[in-house]
């Protein structure tokens, strides 16, 4: 799935070639995605310019022009990419918004994207509503997180993954964050001093920061505004690793399953 990283690469590849533009329409081959795309989407998008592209959790938010915007999230498997206008579409290219000489097109074999119309201020989209903080600004501290964490008993990792406690830290970028920090992803999350918590906070910021600069991870099918791939997979220090040894201490790395996802940590590295 497109994480944080993606989604943040991904907009910083749309906005030089979106922004100022003016949108003449959208063709919807496909509406049924995660939640139906708006039958009247065509129309309520032709003569719009955008304004601004950016992330806000795992979705690109597109500004328009007339205090309204389009949500654009990537599912499982999806990517949006700039094209020709005149560039044909292919298998599961699902919908386009379509400017005077080029569209932006998604792509989501599996469907579970999504492209949700809204007027207003974006952060007040219902998707947006009651979400955590957003891990790369200063409102993710050792102390917000620390107390965030005082009554959860469920292991650290999958409290780390839930999105009204910090937005975008996915099942990749979770493993890697909590092996630079040293904390084991089976720990019970309310056993953290603070001083962990700011270790842990300082993990997650780093690890993103690297996984944004090398482009994301590519694990599949995942390509960027323009087509590229994403590299940060070549560093990864646990995730998708269990039973080789530790690139730190050489010890055999773990496998266990939290919740629904495979989780990797170092039993020497990692307390």
């Amino acid at each position: 799935m497109p994480e944080l990283p993606e989604v943040e690469t991904t907009c910083r590849g749309l906005a030089p070639l979106l922004t100022g533009h003016t949108l003449t329409g959208a063709t919807v081959r496909e509406p049924r995605l995660r939640w139906p795309v708006d039958a009247a989407l065509n129309s309520k998008v032709q003569g719009r310019t955008v304004l601004r592209v950016y992330r806000q959790a795992k979705y690109v938010v597109l500004v328009l022009s007339g205090e309204c915007y389009v949500l654009i999230h990537l599912g499982m498997s999806g990517s949006v990419r700039v094209l020709p206008a005149t560039t044909p579409a292919a298998r599961h290219d699902h919908l386009d918004l379509c400017f005077a000489d080029q569209v932006l097109r998604l792509h989501d074999p599996r469907r579970f994207g999504a492209v949700l119309w809204g007027e207003g201020d974006p952060c007040q989209h219902p998707r947006l509503v009651g979400l955590g903080c957003e891990p790369l600004t200063a409102a993710f501290s050792g102390e917000g997180l620390f107390a965030a964490l005082r009554r959860k008993a469920a292991p650290i990792k999958t409290v780390l993954m839930d999105n009204k406690v910090v937005v975008g830290v996915g099942n990749i970028y979770a493993n890697e964050s909590l092996f630079l920090a040293g904390i084991q992803p089976t720990r019970p999350a309310h056993t953290l001093s603070l001083a962990d918590c700011h270790r842990m906070v300082s993990a997650v910021k780093t690890i993103l920061t690297r996984a944004i600069e090398a482009g994301g991870s590519t694990l599949r099918d995942f390509t960027n505004a323009v087509g590229k791939p994403g590299y940060f997979q070549q560093s990864y220090a646990v995730y998708g690793r269990a039973g080789t040894p530790c690139a730190v201490c050489g010890s055999v790395i773990i496998g266990v399953r939290l919740g629904q996802r495979m989780s990797s940590y170092c039993p020497v590295c990692q307390e």
